[in-house]
């Protein structure tokens, strides 16, 4: 069905690139590493027989023609960058599989009538701009041109990213694909939690994705001698900081289904005897129900502000991002369940909290998700492993569940 030892051969090469000394991967969009990332694919791809292009927000797009060219395609899709010291499975495994199933269709000489191809879809993680599922916004048509302007920690734009792996940004808008081109979107991907370690399974189906909500909040104060100035007569930025981002776990924790983060904070002028004047931290938010997201946001940001206001500081909040929850297609989701039963593999039928393409190809087509196992519920860390076994496993599945859509 699938050479396992092929897949498995893939994504070890694939970790080396971007890795660290202490063995995770480092890939950020539009870097040297991303892009002999997508090169080493490209010819993988080339390799499989599949005709290869690159749109114009810099996806990598592998094709194999069906019996019918006119009919829409089935896609199958996921992304190559990382996040800072991250792992070598998350985006890779979707990829390479893609690649894998379609490779042992052609050696196998199977047809299908639908087209099918495999997307490589750019900066997912957004861990350089603050900005994630470009690629996929791109191809589904909800990137704006005001996000073009986001810049990573040196000043750098994503226009000029783009600009510097030979993109041109002002036709990003080409990159948009039509409903009526696609039939359905697939993609494998490492659990990157412990549910199915758990219930001891290799696979899971997924039933929809969190929604995502990405927040930059600026707190500003008023910077102080840290031994001159009363604790009275102080305009503490990092005190209220402090403060707003128990309430966000407070606040989380209470919907017992909904996550909050704060993973980045940054207080000035930053001396270690001067009161901080101002901070910048993000907020970001998930939760299955579009309902518990909108209370869980209503309930942190006027909480922030009375905080502020007690405290006569400024807030100052800045909306990042903001993606619904996506539901996967009930019958693509019956689709891949058929497929586990087939190949004799126990599936468990589970939510993602993370975030994927899927959340905004869903806007094209119906979409589904197939979860492998990882192990101790690891994922953006070096430490994030799923073994060969569950890798094939999950790739069998994507290989007949291909099979059942795009015939």
């Amino acid at each position: 069905m699938i050479n396992a030892d092929r897949l498995w051969k893939n994504l070890l090469d694939i970790g080396e690139i971007g890795k660290n000394p202490d063995g995770g991967i480092t890939r950020l969009a539009f870097t040297k590493e991303d892009r002999q990332a997508i090169k080493m694919v490209e010819d993988l791809m080339k390799e499989a027989g599949l005709a290869v292009h690159e749109d114009e927000v810099g996806n990598l797009i592998g094709r194999k023609e069906g019996e019918d060219s006119n009919a829409p395609a089935v896609l199958i899709g996921s992304h190559l960058d990382s996040v800072f010291n991250g792992g070598i499975f998350d985006g890779s495994l979707g990829v390479l599989a893609g690649i894998e199933v379609l490779q042992s269709m052609t050696e196998n000489g199977i047809s299908t009538k639908h087209p099918i191809e495999v997307y490589v879809f750019r900066d997912e993680e957004g861990c350089r701009f603050n900005f994630s599922l470009l690629g996929s916004r791109g191809m589904s048509g909800t990137l704006k041109v005001e996000n073009l302007e986001y810049r990573d920690n040196e000043g750098i734009s994503l226009a000029e990213a783009m600009k510097s792996c030979g993109m041109n940004p002002e036709e990003f808008f080409k990159a948009s694909r039509r409903p009526d081109e696609i039939k359905a979107y697939l993609e494998l991907h490492v659990e990157q939690g412990k549910v199915l370690e758990c219930e001891n399974l290799q696979v899971g189906v997924v039933t929809g994705i969190a929604s995502s909500l990405r927040l930059m909040v600026t707190v500003t104060g008023k910077a102080d001698h840290a031994g001159a100035t009363p604790m009275n007569l102080r305009f503490d930025a990092l005190a209220a900081a402090a403060q707003i981002i128990g309430v966000v776990e407070k606040e989380t924790r209470a919907t017992k289904s909904a996550v909050g983060t704060v993973g980045q904070i940054h207080a000035y002028p930053g001396g270690i005897n001067i009161i901080p004047g101002r901070v910048e931290f993000t907020v970001d938010l998930r939760d299955v129900s579009i309902k518990v997201a909108q209370q869980l946001e209503k309930s942190i940001l006027s909480q922030a502000e009375d905080i502020c206001t007690q405290r006569g500081l400024k807030l100052e909040v800045d909306f990042l991002q903001r993606v619904p929850p996506a539901p996967c297609s009930p019958e693509i989701i019956d689709t891949i369940a058929e497929s586990c039963r087939e190949l004799g593999i126990e599936e468990l039928h589970l939510p993602s909290g993370a975030g994927h393409d899927a959340m905004q190809v869903v806007n094209l087509c119906p979409i589904g998700m197939i979860f492998v196992r990882s192990q101790n519920g690891i994922s953006h860390h070096p430490a994030e492993w799923s073994t060969p076994e569950d890798c094939t496993a999950g790739a069998k599945v994507l290989y007949q569940t291909v099979l059942k859509l795009a015939e």
